[in-house]
């Protein structure tokens, strides 16, 4: 077996048990399974170097157990933005602060609420709050400051005072349902004070001692080891067995909410508070009390959930003293650590700040410094990228960093190379960049002894052998037919952060062009079954599951992830988002146009302008071909007049500002549905009260239709929304 048939072996394998674990679809016998299961476990005992993180044999637990079943979580679970200094720190509390004055300013001008053209916050914390404007000075703000656990992050669900569900984080908007593992972690009780609805976040994590020791315990049977306690602990929690997932030990230690009924919590919060000693608290008015995030962390210990060991309220000028304590800590606790979390305490603040794409603005994880080692560079190897660009690469001998295996790290180009002086055989310290990224950071110049090789900048492209141009710091393969980079390119259009085409992986795309059955992006969705059935390892389900998910992505993916998908540079995830605002007319937007866009500048602007203007046929032959979705601003325009657009535009108008919640199932995506109403100035809210203006009614609507029709509010039924918005 060669090393590419290795890697191969690998795809194929993990798309058999996603088929087998998951999707409850066998595509592949247990026999030809195991066969093929065993040739690669062979070909790892003779390459250890080489063995592929993604390998099955390297798989903690079974990450593809995805026969569980998917729910959704009623507040979206969102990610916390890092900070890995002190001047990152310092230029995030600047960030808090002018959002802040800003939001101060709006509101001093729209209304005497503090929350007037606010977002909305997950725990409706202010939906009834009356707190009326007050000057905000950032010194005297508190935080409440607590250590960021590495583990799997969990959402429980109560409901009257009983765990109802336990979902695993997902994509943040839908997770796994694995409650009944979460039944077997003694640290999670099975009922709680709190009468309420409330979701719970925290992290399951595996203590460092019974990690070493479910580690020497596999050791002595000759099974695999977990890489660290933060696999072990997700590997856990994803079987369907829960005996074994109640041996390993798990724990879980709470560090949020979601939903929670603002009532129930400022009742159980108040008494909390005063020991109990408060009669008919049901009586006492929201404005009477104030808590904070560090209260309501502090009532969850008081639920029965297990302490933080170190949870403070602070204020700015304390920030940095509290974080070096804990680092100074980090080791002493019996759980892996990877950070620091900030979060700012006043909820009602917290609302105003809302959220960006990704994360709160009210919050963000100040990260420990990234584990380090000593590496040898053993060799260089050059990368082709889907633009062309040459990256050397450091190959080493496998080392262990923070629990996983590295024999790899980008030099990033040539310029970098000669900047530090790196050869070849040099003793350098590598470091895991956000605990993500191996990166190299220092050549230690003082061990060397002579043997070291200078590295050659590479003349002609390591594919194509085409000659290689240099510019700036980067080198580049200008071939247009040079294979490697059209690969790469396919490979990042199909990816799951692009046109998400599921199993249309990189070994699946050697195989397609290699056998020059794709020879540009179009080919893929001209494929046939009977020449897929024709390569090797394609069986029918194999070849009829990839079309489908082909034929899927035809007017099923927004037009950001079209031209995210074309990889052009400059233009990441972030910028396409921007740019598809403008519609399917983006495409035809001149240089100075695309400039005046939020955060683009002369670069970005040249970049995405050439390429449309390069490659303007290519990009009709894709877009007829895909029928990407575009923004709702500019979706008629394909089969509309820009009249017709603008008429559709306001008999919306109406939306604008107003408090909307959907229930029900429509044709088009809820999260979909839910950016298009935010476009004409919606604000979407997950729960029914007397402030909702409009509920979006689609079918198998639920009880939230019934409590509309109880309050009077209007109510629009899915064919007047989706025609509307078509």
């Amino acid at each position: 077996m060669t090393h590419q048939e290795y890697l191969k072996s690998i795809n194929t394998l993990n798309l058999y048990a996603k088929h087998y674990y998951e999707l409850d679809d066998p595509i592949a016998s247990d026999l030809e399974y195991d066969k093929l299961y065993e040739a690669v476990r062979k070909y790892e005992e003779e390459h250890s170097s080489d063995i592929a993180p993604d390998s099955p044999t390297q798989r903690v637990g079974h990450n593809v157990l995805a026969s569980f079943e998917k729910r959704q979580h009623i507040t979206r679970m969102w990610s916390l933005e890092d900070v890995f200094n002190q001047n990152d720190l310092r230029d995030w509390l600047q960030k808090l602060h002018n959002s802040i004055i800003r939001n101060q300013s709006l509101d001093s001008k729209k209304s005497n609420s503090l929350f007037a053209n606010s977002n909305e916050f997950d725990s409706k914390a202010s939906a009834k709050s009356k707190k009326q404007i007050k000057t905000y000075n950032t010194n005297n703000l508190e935080f409440c400051i607590s250590p960021k656990y590495d583990g799997m992050s969990l959402s429980l669900l109560y409901d009257n005072g009983r765990l109802e569900h336990a979902i695993t984080r997902g994509n943040g908007l839908i997770g796994e349902l694995v409650t009944h593992n979460a039944k077997v972690i003694e640290s999670i009780p099975q009922n709680i004070s709190y009468l309420g609805q409330i979701e719970i976040r925290g992290e399951v994590v595996m203590s460092k001692r019974n990690f070493d020791n479910l580690n020497q315990t596999r050791q002595k049977e000759q099974k695999t080891l977990f890489a660290n306690a933060r696999n072990a602990a997700a590997g856990s929690m994803r079987q369907l067995d829960s005996t074994l997932t109640k041996q390993r030990k798990l724990d879980f230690i709470p560090w949020g909410i979601g939903y929670y009924d603002v009532d129930e919590m400022q009742k159980f919060i108040l008494g909390d508070i005063q020991d109990s000693k408060v009669n008919n608290i049901s009586k006492i008015e929201s404005s009477q009390i104030e808590f904070g995030f560090y209260d309501i962390l502090q009532s969850l210990q008081a639920m029965g959930f297990r302490n933080h060991y170190y949870l403070k309220r602070v204020q700015v000028k304390d920030i940095e003293s509290s974080y070096q304590e804990l680092l100074s800590k980090r080791e002493e606790f019996e759980f892996l650590l990877d950070g620091f979390v900030i979060v700012l305490d006043d909820l009602y603040l917290q609302e105003a700040l809302g959220f960006t794409q990704k994360a709160p603005r009210f919050a963000c994880a100040y990260k420990f410094p990234a584990h380090e080692t000593t590496i040898q560079i053993e060799s260089i190897s050059w990368q082709v990228g889907r633009t062309g660009i040459i990256t050397p690469v450091a190959n080493f001998e496998p080392v262990r960093l923070d629990g996983a295996s590295i024999s790899r790290a980008t030099l990033h180009n040539f310029k970098e190379i000669e900047r530090n002086d790196i050869r070849i055989g040099d003793y350098c310290l590598l470091i895991r960049s956000g605990d993500v990224i191996p990166k190299i950071t220092k050549v230690m110049k003082e061990r060397r002894n002579g043997s070291e090789i200078y590295i050659q900048k590479p003349a002609r492209c390591p594919d194509c052998n085409h000659n290689l141009h240099f510019e700036d710091i980067f080198i580049y393969c200008q071939n247009p037919n040079c294979i490697a980079k059209f690969k790469a390119s396919l490979t990042h259009f199909a990816s799951k952060k692009a046109f998400n085409i599921d199993g249309l992986g990189e070994s699946i795309i050697d195989l397609l062009v290699d056998s020059k059955l794709v020879s540009q992006i179009r080919d893929i969705y001209s494929l046939q079954k009977d020449s897929l059935l024709q390569l090797h390892s394609f069986k029918e389900k194999k070849a009829q599951n990839l079309l489908n998910a082909i034929y899927d992505s035809i007017g099923n993916r927004e037009l950001w992830r079209f031209i995210h998908a074309l990889g052009i540079l400059h233009i990441g995830e972030v910028a396409s988002k921007k740019i598809a605002t403008f519609g399917l007319a983006c495409f035809d937007m001149s240089k100075e146009e695309i400039i005046n866009i939020d955060g683009f500048g002369v670069e970005l602007a040249e970049s995405f302008s050439s390429f449309c203007r390069d490659n303007m046929t290519f990009l009709q032959e894709l877009l007829e071909i895909t029928k990407p979705i575009p923004h709702l601003q500019d979706a008629p325009s394909t089969y509309k007049s820009q009249k017709s657009l603008n008429n559709n535009l306001q008999s919306l108008a109406y939306l604008s500002g107003k408090t909307c919640v959907i229930t029900g199932t429509f044709t088009i995506g809820r999260d979909i549905l839910k950016s298009r109403l935010e476009e004409l100035g919606a604000r979407v809210s997950s729960s029914i009260s007397s402030k909702t203006d409009f509920l979006l009614a689609g079918e198998s609507a639920g009880s939230k239709l019934k409590k509309a029709m109880d309050l009077n509010i209007k109510i629009l039924k899915k064919d007047d929304i989706l025609e509307l918005l078509q």
